[in-house]
């Protein structure tokens, strides 16, 4: 995948977050969670635009381990929504899904890059 579809995925990734915090009930657990969701949903695309403009292999794995963690939490949030009943996991499974795979996609991107740096 180029970087162009990935910054696609990541930003497509953080408008499918946002709007599912505009539609959680009105429960202050819900209103936790979906300030923590929408900050760290749409800061995935935004660290990989950073990722993407990076000076060097170090600065880009930098960017891409926030990604990745960003990604994660994200992760984290959505699975929250559903255990707590608040959103049915069915709804939330390909929102989830993206996200692992962002997870992935980051995760081997640094191991790639680790590579070429003589780093493991």
């Amino acid at each position: 995948m180029d970087k162009t579809e990935f910054k696609r995925r990541t930003r497509e990734f953080g408008k499918r977050v946002a709007k599912v915090c505009d539609a959680l009930p009105n429960l202050r657990s819900s209103d936790a969670i979906a300030r923590q969701l929408v900050r760290s949903g749409l800061s995935v695309g935004a660290n990989y635009r950073a990722a993407c403009r990076a000076k060097s292999n170090r600065d880009m794995i930098a960017k891409l381990a926030i990604v990745e963690e960003e990604a994660d939490e994200s992760v984290n949030w959505l699975e929250m929504l559903t255990e707590l009943d608040i959103v049915p996991a069915s709804r939330l499974e390909s929102l989830i899904d993206e996200g692992n795979q962002i997870i992935a996609m980051s995760v081997a991107s640094i191991k790639t890059l680790r590579k070429r740096d003589g780093r493991s």
